[in-house]
């Protein structure tokens, strides 16, 4: 009984490219694996997987073997693939004799000088007549005149490079006299030279995209783990607290939920974007690959410029998929936990909490950054170590220039460094001293006169006086209950989130949070080590390195 081809016209439908596409590499299959799960990837693309990771898994699913599978080629998947390759194969047309007068036979070659194109048959002649011989013969053409002169009749033999066109040799005793001119086929393999330069940026930009889907990829399976993590945290601490917060329990894990949804529906359109990008690169590549084969000089120039840059595509370097889903809503739930424990909890410290502080310190630790102090905006008591990192606070004021950025009255000092997105974390050690102010402030603010240091007037702060008592600078002051003296504050601020927390990195505790702020300009890390009081306050404040 005879079957119908894989490919035929009315089968075609049955078996769509898509279904032969490796997932990993985008391509048709070739010599495609069978994993003991099922999917199919090309051998190499599998292989390459499994080289660099410590485990085999599928990279589709990603179900891992605790033993590498032997896996052997999918035969008849093969030839199917191979099948679909050869029916959409692009053929070139033929080109047929124009001396044929019964059936026309397939054209060898093209007489610029006979301006015809002639089979095997007809071209004898011009192996056998001396005459014949000296014309000018390409590969066959079917535009056989678009390769002659329009102004001469004569076959288009040079490049004139001051003109940046094809002309014939009597056009260089002519409109192109004394110009640079080459043969055409010099100028060709230069040309060729340079789309092979061409097609391989394409291949890399190919490269590139694929490694960014797999980087995508990865970022959404990191983002579910984060989410899995995030929520077994945010129970242990709901668990240790009273009843009453079990709804904002619900409340948290539904956004988290929705993060997480977004962050996979944004990598499905960005994987979507990146997989168009490839198809247009793949087809320019092909395109670059027939030019650099091929003989038809002429046409090759005629199109070049249009050929010899890379289409037009997004650049991807910076575009990435936000993989901490929890954004500023575990930090403020924690803030409060933190501060309801501090009032209502016995002196027994609540290790579930504590536990969870702590891993929430240790993950945004991360985002340490390198900060030192700038002299040129410092109160003229203040004085600064050479290294920049310790500030402490003189009796005795400095001769300075009195320049916009200096603070005063105010003994105030910034970092150098500015943020304007992102988050950033930093540590500063407070040991010994009795009065601080610690925080962010942003650029535009007022470095003359009194400063009233609240965040409406881009100020987000914590301060320490009279040795134990330590302020929130709210629009309404916000008194801290804190267990143990502060010796080092950790300062972590999400810009992007408009949250700015401060953590005592000794005991591993939350001390407050700044939370719903909206930033619009540079924020600057902000220190006072407060007055001298003769003696008493004249420990450094000391940036520490995390």
């Amino acid at each position: 009984m005879d079957h119908p081809p894989f490919f035929s016209d009315d089968s075609s439908s049955l078996l769509s490219e898509e279904k032969l596409l490796c997932s990993t590499c985008l391509n048709v299959f070739t010599d495609p694996l069978t994993t003991p799960c099922g999917h199919s990837f090309c051998k190499s693309c599998l292989t390459q997987c499994w080289e660099k990771s410590q485990h085999c898994y599928c990279p589709l699913c990603k179900e891992k073997f605790t033993k590498k599978p032997e896996l052997k080629i999918n035969t008849t998947l093969r030839e199917v693939a191979d099948l679909f390759k050869k029916k959409h194969s692009p053929d070139k047309p033929e080109v047929l004799c124009d001396a044929c007068t019964g059936e026309k036979l397939k054209a060898l070659k093209s007489c610029l000088d006979c301006h015809a194109t002639f089979c095997k048959t007809h071209l004898e002649p011009h192996n056998l007549v001396s005459s014949f011989q000296k014309h000018k013969l390409i590969n066959p053409v079917e535009n056989l005149e678009d390769y002659m002169c329009q102004k001469h009749d004569r076959p288009l033999e040079l490049f004139c490079r001051d003109d940046q066109t094809c002309v014939c040799q009597f056009c260089t005793e002519g409109d192109h006299k004394n110009h640079n001119t080459v043969p055409i086929e010099e100028e060709s393999g230069e040309r060729k030279t340079q789309l092979g330069k061409t097609q391989t940026d394409v291949q890399q930009m190919i490269q590139d995209r694929l490694k960014k889907i797999q980087e995508i990829k990865h970022s959404v399976e990191l983002s579910k783990t984060n989410t899995k993590k995030e929520k077994a945290d945010s129970v242990e601490v709901f668990t240790a607290l009273i009843r009453s917060i079990e709804r904002s329990q619900a409340e948290l894990l539904e956004v988290m939920e929705e993060k997480q949804k977004a962050a996979e529906r944004q990598a499905e359109g960005l994987i979507k974007e990146l997989e168009q990008e490839i198809i247009v690169l793949k087809r320019r590549d092909t395109e670059l690959e027939q030019l650099s084969h091929t003989e038809e000089h002429l046409h090759l120039l005629q199109i070049y410029s249009s050929m010899c840059s890379p289409p037009h595509t997004k650049n991807w370097t910076e575009i990435s998929i936000n993989t901490d889903l929890s954004g500023d809503t575990v930090r403020t739930a924690l803030s409060q936990l933190q501060q309801t424990l501090n009032e209502k909890l016995t002196k027994t410290p609540n290790d579930k909490l504590k536990e969870a502080v702590s891993i929430e310190l240790k993950r945004i630790q991360q985002y340490a950054v390198d900060v030192t102090l700038d002299p040129d905006t410092a109160h003229p008591n203040l004085i600064l170590s050479a290294d920049g990192n310790q500030v402490t606070h003189g009796d005795k004021r400095q001769n300075l220039s009195d320049t916009p950025q200096r603070f005063d009255p105010c003994v105030m000092v910034l970092g150098k460094e500015s943020f304007s997105s992102g988050r950033f974390y930093y540590e500063v050690q407070v040991r010994g001293k009795t009065e601080w102010d610690l925080g962010l402030v942003r650029e535009n603010i007022n470095r003359k006169g009194k400063i009233s240091a609240t965040p409406e007037n881009g100020l987000w702060t914590v301060i320490l006086r009279n040795e134990n008592q330590y302020w929130a600078r709210a629009d309404l002051p916000v008194l801290l209950t804190l267990k143990e003296k502060v010796e080092t504050v950790g300062v972590f601020v999400d810009y992007d989130e408009g949250l700015v927390s401060f953590y005592d990195v000794k005991s591993q505790s939350h001390i407050y949070s700044f939370t719903g702020q909206s930033f619009t300009e540079k924020l600057y890390p902000f220190f006072s080590p407060y007055l001298n009081d003769g003696g008493k306050n004249s420990a450094p404040l000391i940036i520490s390195p995390v």
